[in-house]
């Protein structure tokens, strides 16, 4: 096995990055890699974020792959369920803090970007991953961190699993994508493709929300926005229950709207004239990214369910190939023909004493959920496109 070393040039700053550079290398790559996408992140205050961004160059100076990571304060039982979540919050109304470390991530700290680096074609994934190692216990080394989490791996990156675990990380399950493949020339298309009983769910609470005065429209410029739909996002945030992890701000809608340009997009819900709810989208190439929504008010209404379709019938009417949904909310996204894809991440304690216990640790403490799927559509699917 090739056991190349490379020179790494970690950088605190987006804008110090040589540009050619990290462009020429992520050419064709996800736009969660782009500058212009670390730069809404940088400046939109979320969390304790604390980014860093490391090229690699080999013997020759020419560059070989890229990676971005961050420290962040991070719940260690973010995953917890049941009486386990019952037990850790009544603990934390005494000890806010109980089970929250301060983690050194390599990743994307606010969506998916499988796997979380780039390298040049000739380079050996192996050699990558033993460079991105090398470079991430040096850091947790200088800062103090006992955790170095690597996320996310989607099935297309499942390979790599014996290039981590042979730098002693632990390969385990996170919560888990969702995606529709997109096959339909038109929302009526899709909507057809249906078996009988899910098309006739969906339709049913399509009229309800007809009904009840809820109309919507596709936005680009929706910065002057960024302070009313944050609040409605504040409003899912604080009511969710499967997952909280990221804090958005004011200034993350702002800046996504203005640097993000015709890739940022917003879906603005209104009922009777009023907005009352937005679905944040990203397009990224040929996919499309649901990224957040919001409400103005915490109801279990009819609302999230024709949001979430208006988004499938968005990415329709743009052609993109694929359609990200997401993670939670399983059910729903189910019913509008999504399908579950697993997530893994890599995981080590820089302790190599304790490093063996980590993954019995972190699964004694985080429960994955794993639906099973479900057959929305017609078995002549491609047939109605």
């Amino acid at each position: 096995m090739a056991n190349r070393r490379f020179r790494a040039e970690i950088y605190q700053r987006i804008g110090d990055v040589p540009g050619q550079i990290w462009d020429a290398l992520i050419a064709g790559a996800h736009e969660t890699l782009s500058r212009d996408f670390w730069a809404v992140l940088e400046a939109s205050g979320l969390n304790d974020f604390d980014y860093r961004y490391v090229l690699f160059f080999d013997e020759q100076g020419r560059a070989a792959g890229l990676s971005s990571f961050y420290n962040v304060t991070t719940d260690i039982a973010i995953f917890a369920t049941g009486v386990l979540r019952t037990l850790l919050n009544g603990i934390r109304r005494i000890f806010p803090n109980f089970l929250k470390l301060r983690m050194l991530e390599c990743g994307t700290p606010i969506t998916i970007t499988s796997p979380p680096f780039v390298r040049r074609a000739d380079i050996d994934d192996a050699d990558i991953v033993a460079a991105l190692h090398e470079v991430l216990m040096s850091v947790a080394r200088q800062e103090g961190q006992l955790f170095i989490v690597v996320r996310d791996f989607e099935p297309e990156s499942f390979s790599l699993e014996a290039d981590f675990r042979r730098h002693g990380y632990h390969w385990i399950g996170s919560l888990p994508n969702t995606y529709i493949e997109n096959v339909w020339k038109s929302p009526n298309a899709y909507i057809n493709s249906m078996r009988s009983y899910f098309r006739s769910k969906l339709r049913k609470h399509l009229r309800r929300n007809l009904e009840a005065g809820v109309t919507h429209r596709l936005v680009e410029d929706f910065d002057e926005l960024a302070t009313t739909l944050h609040q409605q996002w504040m409003v899912v945030h604080e009511n969710a229950k499967e997952f909280q992890r990221e804090v958005l701000t004011p200034e993350f809608y702002r800046h996504y709207a203005r640097i993000m340009g015709s890739r940022s997009k917003a879906l603005l819900f209104y009922r009777h004239g009023k907005l009352v709810g937005h679905a944040l989208l990203m397009v990224d190439g040929d996919m499309l990214r649901w990224l957040y929504v919001g409400r103005d008010v915490p109801a279990n209404d009819n609302l999230y369910l024709y949001i979430a379709q208006k988004v499938v019938e968005t990415a329709i009417q743009l052609g993109v190939q694929r359609l990200e949904m997401g993670l939670t909310t399983y059910p729903i996204k189910q019913d509008l023909g999504a399908v579950v894809t697993p997530i893994r991440v890599a995981v080590r304690a820089r302790w190599g004493i304790i490093n063996p216990f980590v993954g019995l640790g972190y699964n004694l403490l985080n429960e994955v959920p794993d639906p099973a799927p479900r057959e929305i559509f017609k078995a002549a699917e491609s047939e109605a496109a």
